[in-house]
C-alpha cells in the first residue's frame, strides 16, 4: 500500500480507538480518605504502599479504613507477610462497627466480605463478623499460586454480585455472592468501605501492600 493511502487509515484508527479507562489510584490513596490506628498503619501515596505493623498483640482485629464507599471496582496490589507470620486481608463493601463502642476500647473495627491474606486462607472470601467463610480457596490452588514468605500479586474485581479473586494469575474465587453467610442470609452489600486488616492474636506482625492500583467501574 502506498503511504498516501496508509496515513488516512492510521489517523482514522487513532480517532476511533477506545480511550483507556481512568485510574482512580491517586484519589483512592489520598491520606484524607483513610483512618486507623496511627501506631499500626502507615500510608505512602507516592509509593502506593500501605504498611501495618504491630509491636504487640492488639487482641482484636483492627483496620485501616477508607472514608469513602465503593461499589464496583478493580484493585491490584502486591502483598507480603513478613516471615509468613500473621494474618491480614482487604475488606470490600464493608461497614464500620466500632462506633457502637462508647468506651472506644477497640477502635477501627469493621464487618463484611474480606479477601483474605494468611496461611491456609490465601485468596479466600471471608465474612468478617457476618457469619464466617463465604468461599474458601482450595488447598491445591493455594499451594500452586502462593509464595508464603515472598510477594504475592492479588487481583480483585467486584462487579454486581460477582467477586473474582486471583493470586499471581491463579483464580481463587470467581462466583456470585447475592447473600451473606449465616442464618439470617442477608443480601450482600453492593457498596461499602474498603479496609486493610491487622489481625489480633500475634505478638508481632508486619504486612505490606505495595504497587496498589485502584479503578472504579462505572
Amino acid at each position: 500500500m502506498r503511504l498516501s493511502r496508509l496515513v488516512p487509515v492510521v489517523c482514522a484508527a487513532l480517532v476511533f480507538a477506545p480511550a483507556a479507562r481512568a485510574d482512580d489510584t491517586e484519589e483512592f490513596l489520598k491520606p484524607e480518605n483513610w483512618e486507623g490506628r496511627k501506631d499500626i498503619w502507615t500510608l505512602d501515596p507516592a509509593k502506593k504502599t500501605v504498611v501495618g505493623e504491630t509491636k504487640e498483640d492488639p487482641k482484636y482485629n483492627t483496620f485501616f479504613i477508607s472514608k469513602k464507599k465503593y461499589g464496583d471496582f478493580e484493585m491490584t496490589f502486591k502483598v507480603q507477610l513478613r516471615d509468613a507470620v500473621g494474618n491480614s486481608g482487604v475488606q470490600i463493601r464493608s461497614e464500620r462497627t466500632d462506633k457502637d463502642d462508647a468506651a472506644n476500647k477497640t477502635p477501627f473495627r469493621v464487618r463484611g466480605p474480606q479477601v483474605d491474606v494468611g496461611k491456609g486462607y490465601w485468596g479466600s472470601l471471608y465474612g468478617e463478623g457476618v457469619g464466617g467463610m463465604m468461599k474458601a480457596s482450595s488447598p491445591d490452588a493455594i499451594k500452586k499460586a502462593v509464595k508464603e514468605t515472598e510477594w504475592n500479586e492479588y487481583s480483585i474485581v467486584a462487579k454486581g454480585t460477582k467477586i473474582t479473586i486471583k493470586i499471581n494469575g491463579e483464580t481463587m474465587v470467581d462466583q456470585d455472592f447475592p447473600k451473606l453467610p449465616g442464618k439470617d442470609a442477608k443480601d450482600a452489600p453492593t457498596s461499602g468501605i474498603i479496609a486493610f486488616q491487622a489481625h489480633g492474636g500475634y505478638a508481632k506482625m508486619r504486612v505490606e501492600y505495595k504497587d496498589i492500583v485502584f479503578k472504579v467501574l462505572k
